[in-house]
């Protein structure tokens, strides 16, 4: 009879949890699943977060590393893109404030939070999910470190005017 293992990952989006979970179904789980396994519960417990300046001081562990992964995949990026290396132990120093980048994070943070707050908040649509009334980094990053501009597809169509009536021909 075949085992089953489950997975399950949290995804938190700006206050906005989800919990998705994914089961398999295998005779054995590979050895690369069993070796990730181990390696996980040998980890020590990682230490309560420091530095916290807008991401709220009594979070979860978890709930905050499911948040930094939220980041990373909203703006393709690792958590080097603003989190920068001790010098002494060439481990990553997350309390660290001396990459600007994670300044301009702070920033984001604050300004998808009042967004979400003050204004799509106000967005009456009865057919809009809650998801469809909330902005995220990848909202605007898609996956990019910068946000692409966004060009409008006729930004670039002349269109000529009609000289005897002074309305635009189509």
């Amino acid at each position: 009879m075949p085992r089953i293992f489950a997975a399950v990952t949290a995804g938190v989006f700006f206050g906005a949890g989800c919990v998705m979970n994914a089961v398999c179904q295998e005779s054995s789980p590979p050895p690369s699943m069993r070796q990730k396994a181990e390696q996980m519960r040998s980890r020590r417990p990682m230490p309560k977060p420091t530095n916290l300046q807008v991401l709220p001081k009594d979070i979860a562990v978890p709930n905050l590393l499911a948040m930094m992964r939220s980041y990373t995949t909203a703006l393709g990026v690792e958590c080097e893109f603003c989190h920068t290396p001790d010098p002494k132990t060439h481990k990553t120093d997350y309390a660290s404030d001396a990459n600007p980048d994670k300044t301009i994070a702070r920033t984001m943070i604050t300004m998808t939070r009042e967004i979400n707050t003050k204004f799509m908040s106000q967005i009456k649509d009865p057919d809009a999910m809650p998801a469809d009334k909330t902005v995220t980094c990848g909202t605007c990053h898609r996956g990019n470190s910068m946000p692409m501009p966004f060009i409008s597809p006729k930004a670039n169509v002349h269109h000529d005017h009609d000289e005897d009536s002074g309305r635009k021909s189509d």
